[in-house]
């Protein structure tokens, strides 16, 4: 009896976080940055927002950059933004104004705008204001922009003004905080602007929160699908997958077993192998590279095929094996590699992010100068 009683209060509990989780405001942290500063901001806005566990923060940015720090964040669509419960914008000060990037991108949402299918929707703002000057004309140019798609604007007032250390200039305003990015006299962000975007954040999500459910979502785009969405991400970033590589003997292109698929590849295209050959000998570095970037990319065709052509499907990268064709001196595997685990974590964003491993071999079948192993994790 008594493991019944047990039984059945494990299965209460967890029927209860199932609907906690289900609860739980999606909360869109949109950005553009140059430099960093708004990312570092972003970041924090995530916490706050994620710190009372009644929230989900992810961050997306409006366009790709090339900056390091940036180039694995993800891309965000004009119509996936209706599908959030609420949105939180961060940008850089142009000229008292939000930057270019995040100016053109709110210049496509239009017809968001004419469907009503952010109104009502929370929006908070933040941004990385250089010197200072000019900030809060910047944020109310967000706020007007906003403002005119009906979304309900949450300030941020003078919330954690009382223990901020006022010897030195702080990024903080009744609108929305802000990092002053080019003063150097203390890290930027500082600790307490770090800390004013967690409160932010916190504040946000319980206002996102509460109105969860009340906003009436329009029909709009068939590309909210999210088999749609992440098509349309690698058209934006022209990844093109290859076709699925055909076996060249008795295995399978891959291998499910419960939620991980087992996938090897070589660097094949157009039914020959890429830059053949022994790195030092046959081939160069560059030429290794370039057929790393092949080879993850049949990785891809064929984990493509494994969720029925849906990688939005795709949980998380769980692991990566490079095996390259190197003389027995060399040893710079993992810069090689790098090349897969950018593409991935370019396509994926932070589900793409991996455990790896990389090594050399004397050689590879059919001569490739490169094989991965992958495991992926599904739905």
């Amino acid at each position: 009896m008594k493991k019944l009683s047990s039984l059945f209060i494990l299965i209460l509990l967890l029927n209860i976080t199932n609907i906690m989780a289900q609860n739980k405001a999606n909360i869109l942290v949109l950005i553009h940055s140059d430099n960093g500063g708004t990312y570092e901001m972003a970041k924090e806005l995530a916490k706050g927002i994620e710190s009372e566990n009644n929230a989900t923060a992810i961050i997306k940015q409006v366009k790709d950059s090339q900056n390091p720090k940036l180039k694995s964040i993800p891309v965000a669509t004009v119509d996936e933004l209706p599908t959030y419960d609420g949105i939180a914008f961060g940008s850089p000060v142009y000229f008292g104004n939000i930057s270019t990037g995040m100016s053109e991108f709110l210049s496509k949402t239009v017809n968001l705008w004419t469907s009503h299918s952010l109104e009502g929707m929370p929006a908070t703002v933040f941004m990385s204001a250089g010197s200072g000057a000019g900030k809060e004309l910047a944020l109310q140019s967000f706020w007007n922009s906003l403002a005119v798609h009906g979304m309900v604007l949450v300030s941020n007032g003078i919330r954690g003004y009382e223990g901020m250390n006022k010897s030195i200039p702080q990024g903080n305003t009744v609108l929305g905080t802000t990092t002053m990015a080019s003063l150097k006299d203390v890290e930027r962000p500082t600790k307490d602007e770090r800390q004013l975007a967690q409160l932010q954040g916190r504040n946000f999500a319980k206002v996102t929160s509460a109105l969860k459910g009340t906003l009436h979502k329009q029909e709009i785009a068939v590309s909210e699908n999210p088999k749609n969405l992440f098509n349309q991400t690698l058209k934006e970033k022209n990844i093109i997958l290859p076709q699925v590589p055909k076996p060249a003997g008795n295995y399978k292109p891959f291998v499910r077993s419960g939620n991980l698929v087992f996938i090897n590849q070589v660097a094949l295209k157009d039914g020959k192998i890429f830059n053949p050959g022994k790195l030092g000998a046959e081939v160069n570095e560059q030429q290794v590279k370039d057929a790393t970037k092949v080879t993850m990319l049949n990785v891809l065709s064929v984990l493509n095929e494994a969720v029925g052509g849906d990688l939005s499907k795709v949980k998380q990268c769980v692991q990566l094996t490079g095996i390259f064709n190197t003389k027995d001196d060399y040893t710079n595997h993992a810069g090689l590699m790098n090349t897969a685990s950018d593409l991935t974590v370019e396509v994926f964003g932070e589900k793409g992010k991996h455990a790896r491993a990389t090594l050399g071999a004397s050689s590879i079948p059919v001569n490739s100068s490169v094989e991965i192993q992958a495991i992926f994790e599904v739905e």
